[in-house]
């Protein structure tokens, strides 16, 4: 409004001398319905514009919000979902027992201990799973990625499979109970399907330290290979919660990596190289 009437004095001043006249008279109508029309296009642009962008902050504002009440709703159901049969048999062992004979109670409660702490790791799966999965949860440091696989496959109870490790150092920034965590996943899920070898190798490709494990059973289901990294996903007689593969890809994801299916029982991650590690690859190539 004030603009208009700022453009109306100045046109009158310049053309005062005129204005007495039937034709300065309709040349000042015409120049302020012109200068209206403009100023209500001008306007209707500018809150057409604060309105989308009002619109699209309060949506960026309320999006982590949303997506931490979708987590916290996803946990609580699968929780329930999941720690129901474990619990029901915990209180059924438990009162079984109380009339039973000392040597029967102490075997109840390994059952109830065991049982334990099976839910209890199942819980802490589910809490990563409803973790946003990107660097700000992760404690980032310089780890070698091969380091933790031989670490790992040290810790790991493989009978009477033949482990075979091939491992050359791939320095990440990591953090590093998370990548063992990949690891150890990964090479749980190969030990459970092997029938009498598993090959772990990690090696620098690329910008990333590439993470291949591959054991010699029967492979995976097709009709579970679409849904292979969701949670609870398992083919039929597995002794597995069906988080592992879920757990793999989100540690993959919050690193800025991917873990994936490469056909048969072969699985990949890539976890990208930390910056020393990526400048001695490239001054390494530089030089041959």
């Amino acid at each position: 409004m004030l603009a208009f009437f700022f453009v109306d004095a100045a046109y009158r001043d310049a053309y005062e001398p005129a204005l007495g006249t039937a034709a300065g008279n309709a040349a000042i109508v015409h120049f302020r319905r012109g200068v209206a029309g403009t100023l209500v296009v001008c306007d209707a642009l500018l809150i057409l514009a604060v309105g989308v962008a009002s619109y699209a902050l309060a949506r960026a504002a309320v999006r982590p919000l949303t997506a931490a009440r979708e987590r916290e709703a996803r946990f609580a159901a699968d929780a329930a979902h999941e720690l129901r049969t474990p619990l029901a048999a915990i209180a059924s062992v438990a009162q079984a027992a109380r009339e039973g004979t000392p040597a029967e109670r102490a075997e109840a409660l390994e059952t109830i201990a065991a049982r334990a702490l099976r839910a209890g790791a199942l819980l802490g799966d589910l809490l990563t799973l409803a973790r946003r999965s990107d660097a700000e949860v992760l404690h980032l440091e310089p780890v070698d990625l091969a380091g933790v696989a031989a670490r790992v496959a040290r810790e790991a109870q493989t009978g009477s499979i033949a482990l075979d490790l091939q491992l050359r150092g791939a320095i990440v920034d990591g953090d590093e109970r998370r990548l063992e965590q990949l690891v150890r996943n990964l090479l749980a899920n190969a030990l459970r399907h092997a029938r009498s070898r598993v090959t772990l190798s990690v090696a620098p490709e690329e910008g990333s330290a590439r993470l291949e494990i591959e054991d010699d059973g029967p492979g995976v289901p097709p009709e579970l290979v679409a849904r292979l990294f969701q949670r609870f996903a398992k083919g039929a007689g597995s002794e597995g919660s069906g988080l592992g593969l879920a757990i793999c890809r989100w540690v993959a994801h919050a690193h800025g990596g991917e873990v994936d299916y490469d056909g048969g029982s072969r699985f990949r991650a890539f976890i990208p190289l930390g910056s020393y590690a990526s400048a001695t690859e490239d001054g390494r190539a530089g030089s041959d």
